[in-house]
């Protein structure tokens, strides 16, 4: 590890590739990548800030030495954006304040801080909670800026609905706050940019809801493979007039103790008391198709277990290819799904659909996020030898290339721009997105998007037909 002095910070903790020793340089590229498909990518250095001046100094030895600027908050996107050829990284995961206003009900949190340890602390020591992210050690930073697709999106909205304001290091390095007021170009783009947001946050200022009293309780009934279209066109029914306070997920996976493939269908509620729980997820039990290998109702829940669950389904150490798509309203969305479904490539791959109605119907707020559908399909492919690469990331590109046709866009979270582009905003929002990033940063010095060679630069995205 190497230490360099600049005028503007003194000991700026700086790995150089070209000085540091191989081990040292390798643990501060990739060490905190939660994908162990490593990336061909190196940059030139790796900066560790610990404060906002630290990542003033690193944007400003990027201008001196005339390289591009890269962000790492939780290290948990899939395509592994923030490891960029000759670039400098400004990795935060040793840059973490949370400030909690109990009173207007407020938290301040930097971009590394995960949803789980947000949560922890809100909900143990002022019964509040926020939205963030399923897996527990999705890092906050990388989450917002894509949207945010929470916990309960399907009713509560997206998690970036409830960011009132952003503190924001531009590209020449100076600090600014944006607010609806302030800088409200950069705050538009703050919720729903995703990794083409042209500076870097350094806080986060949300909005906060009370932690339900009854805490979390959940229905779940596990369906044989053969049941698939019968467990799907049935969810897909009872969906659009549910329980607003609850979560609907269809997941495809192997069964632990098993070799056989199944389709759980979860609903996870969120109220204040067993009785108002029941209630909500009632009309699931009564409807449901008969036939479950297993199933439960209204099971006393909590997040702590949903993370506990998340994370096992998203274990660390392994190699990941992912994928996704907004489903046409109008398409047999089963139908369309049914080879990703039944046909997953590993034992710890699994498939998703994701209710979003009613939040899909109704107008979003003016932001930077603008795609969505009734219907959100995610692909998770996991494996851990690297002799399986090809064939997992195959599977995956061929079910993506049926799927497509049937598909209005995608979530940008999910999403690698080497492989695949689509549509991730509204022709419109694509536009004024990509004329605020040549406004804020006309010479490219953050990476942007990630797409085949990085050469995207100060153009962005083309968001599929739109020029």
């Amino acid at each position: 590890m190497t230490m360099t002095a600049l005028s503007t910070k003194k000991d700026l903790q700086i790995i150089w590739r070209d000085s540091a020793d191989k081990a040292t340089y390798e643990d501060a590229r990739v060490g905190r990548v939660f994908n162990h498909r490593r990336p061909h990518r190196f940059p030139l250095a790796v900066v560790k800030a610990s404060s906002v001046d630290d990542i003033q100094a690193a944007v400003k030895l990027a201008i001196e030495k005339n390289c591009r600027v890269a962000v790492r908050s939780g290290g948990h996107s899939w395509a592994v954006w923030s490891v960029r050829d000759q670039s400098i990284l400004i990795d935060l995961g040793n840059y973490k304040e949370l400030e909690v206003d109990e009173e207007n009900r407020l938290a301040r949190a930097t971009p590394s801080v995960t949803g789980k340890e947000l949560n922890g602390r809100l909900i143990s020591e002022y019964g509040l909670m926020f939205p963030g992210g399923h897996c527990p050690d999705v890092g906050l930073g990388g989450f917002l800026l894509q949207g945010g697709m929470g916990w309960n999106c399907r009713n509560w909205g997206w998690a970036c609905e409830r960011v009132r304001a952003v503190d924001v290091v531009t590209a020449r390095g100076e600090l600014v706050r944006c607010t609806p007021v302030e800088n409200p170009d950069l705050y538009w783009a703050a919720r729903g940019a995703g990794p083409g947001f042209p500076g870097i946050v350094t806080k986060f200022h949300l909005e906060l809801t009370p932690y339900p009293a009854g805490g979390f309780r959940s229905s779940g009934y596990i369906y044989p493979r053969h049941m698939y279209r019968e467990a799907f066109d049935w969810v897909i029914s009872i969906t659009p007039g549910f329980d607003q306070d609850t979560e609907i997920v269809l997941v495809s996976k192997y069964a632990e103790d098993s070799d056989e493939l199944c389709i759980l269908v979860l609903f996870v509620t969120m109220k204040n008391s067993p009785k108002e729980a029941e209630n909500a997820l009632i009309t699931a039990q009564e409807t449901r198709p008969k036939g479950c290998i297993d199933e439960w109702f209204c099971q006393i829940d909590s997040l702590e277990n949903q993370y506990i669950a998340q994370g096992k389904a998203n274990p660390d150490h392994h190699r990941y290819c992912c994928d996704n798509a907004y489903i046409d309203n109008s398409a047999n969305v089963p139908a369309v799904l049914e080879d990703a479904f039944l046909t997953l490539p590993h034992r710890k791959a699994f498939a998703i659909w994701y209710a979003m109605n009613p939040c899909s119907r109704r107008k979003l707020p003016d932001m930077a996020l603008s795609m969505q559908s009734d219907h959100y399909f995610a692909l998770y492919t996991v494996w851990e030898d690297e002799v399986d690469d090809e064939r997992c990331q195959k599977w995956v590109h061929d079910i993506m290339k049926k799927v497509e046709s049937h598909s209005v866009g995608a979530y940008l979270g999910d999403s690698d721009f080497q492989v695949r582009q689509t549509r991730y905003w509204a022709d419109e929002n694509a536009k004024r997105l990509m004329n605020i990033r040549r406004k804020w940063d006309p010479q490219g010095r953050i990476c942007g998007y990630l797409d085949a060679g990085d050469v995207s630069g100060v153009d962005g995205l083309s968001n599929g037909s739109s020029p």
